[in-house]
């Protein structure tokens, strides 16, 4: 039997909670073992550990039903705790395996045990405090990828190259704020793009954040020669669709919602609803057949999908340039091997068939303020049509 997204979000949450508070009971009992190992009371410990291991659950949960800035800093610490759990199970998980493969050989003296405990726990703690740090000026140091891509198909308007700036996953909310929104507004403007594209995930998992600051205000840039365009991602979905597009229009950037347009040059835009939509009570999504019979696809056609899936499928129709996000390229090692195996392509560029897609890592994050193994960016496209 097929579920509706309500049933598949509660699996999912209760499936999060449960590794979330599992992976915590496991750090907490390595710390609290190498302490009272080497004789350090642990009531310090014990309640540190519980507010920060509660903090991003509770950041979450008062986002939603009081935004404040409080919010905003409890949702900020938790972040950085998911961070925290991910860096330290893995080096503890490593620790417990070396460990139990010597114990058959002896190969330390069992008296040595809780003293190298101790000093597992302050280096483990060192060294994944010093990879948030890292994570940290990585997450908020976005740079510009740049694109030059041909089409064998005409612009209307003869041979001019077309600039195109696209940003996906930018995730505006409690942690990513003001000064974020005029970076990106520096850096769109710096492109003199004759079209902005956002795609998808503009907003993060609560809209309230968003309309106590008015955030998406100070995106200030050049009225684009063709617009700015937008589609939505499986975030809005959660932040409130009903809300989320009315302010998002609000702000002069067109939501397409499974629609076509056809720019000035002739050039055709597609924008599709997010998958999320499929499983939505209420909304649909319809095929892209039925989206190209509506396009003039004689003339070039870009196609914004937030999620990246059936990518080879492209090789068949008539799509010229497909932008996507959603990956974040994994956004912290090594999840970024993870979300190689999910898709096609999980970030950069590739040609499938005649249809040129490129996978944005996203300008914005998810949990914690931190990227490793991957940055933040935006695209800057140099469309070109056929000459002749």
């Amino acid at each position: 039997m097929d579920l509706n997204r309500k049933q598949q979000m509660a699996i999912f949450l209760t499936v999060v909670l449960t590794v979330y508070i599992l992976t915590n009971l496991y750090l907490w009992f390595k710390g609290r073992r190498a302490l009272s190992g080497a004789g350090i009371s642990t009531a310090w410990y014990n309640a540190i550990f519980i507010a920060l291991a509660s903090s991003f659950v509770i950041g979450k949960f008062l986002e939603h039903s009081y935004s404040s800035v409080f919010t905003d800093i409890v949702n900020v610490i938790g972040g950085f705790w998911m961070a925290f759990m991910l860096y330290g199970f893995l080096a503890w998980l490593a620790a417990d395996i070396l460990l139990l493969i010597q114990k058959p050989f002896h190969l330390l003296p069992a008296e040595v045990i809780p003293s190298l405990r101790l000093w597992l726990f302050a280096g483990i703690t060192s060294v994944t405090v010093i990879l948030i740090i890292v994570g940290f000026i990585n997450a908020v140091s976005p740079v510009t990828k740049r694109y030059t891509i041909e089409v064998s198909k005409k612009f209307e308007t003869g041979s001019e190259p077309m600039r195109i700036v696209a940003v996906s996953d930018i995730h505006l909310g409690s942690i990513i704020r003001k000064r974020s929104m005029r970076h990106l507004s520096e850096m769109i403007s710096n492109e003199k793009p004759d079209m902005v594209l956002f795609l998808g995930d503009l907003l993060d998992g609560s809209i309230g954040p968003v309309l106590r600051g008015d955030l998406l205000s100070y995106l200030r840039i050049p009225e684009p020669r063709y617009g700015t365009w937008a589609i939505t991602g499986n975030h809005e979905y959660m932040s409130d669709l009903g809300k989320s597009i009315p302010y998002i229009e609000s702000k002069g950037i067109r939501v397409l919602k499974d629609e076509v347009i056809a720019l000035g040059n002739g050039v055709q835009i597609i924008g599709r609803l997010d998958r999320t939509a499929i499983n939505t009570p209420g909304s649909s999504r319809k095929t892209l057949g039925k989206l190209l019979a509506e396009a003039d696809t004689a003339a070039p056609v870009i196609l914004l999908d937030h999620q990246p899936y059936d990518l080879s499928a492209l090789s068949s129709t008539p799509v010229d340039l497909q932008l996507s996000g959603h990956t974040h390229n994994g956004q912290m090692w090594p999840l970024n091997l993870i979300t190689k195996s999910m898709f096609e392509l999980s970030h950069g560029y590739r040609v499938f068939g005649k249809t040129h897609v490129i996978v944005s890592s996203g300008f914005g994050i998810w949990g914690p303020r931190m990227r490793l193994g991957t940055r933040p960016e935006i695209l800057s496209i140099t469309l070109k049509g056929k000459s002749e």
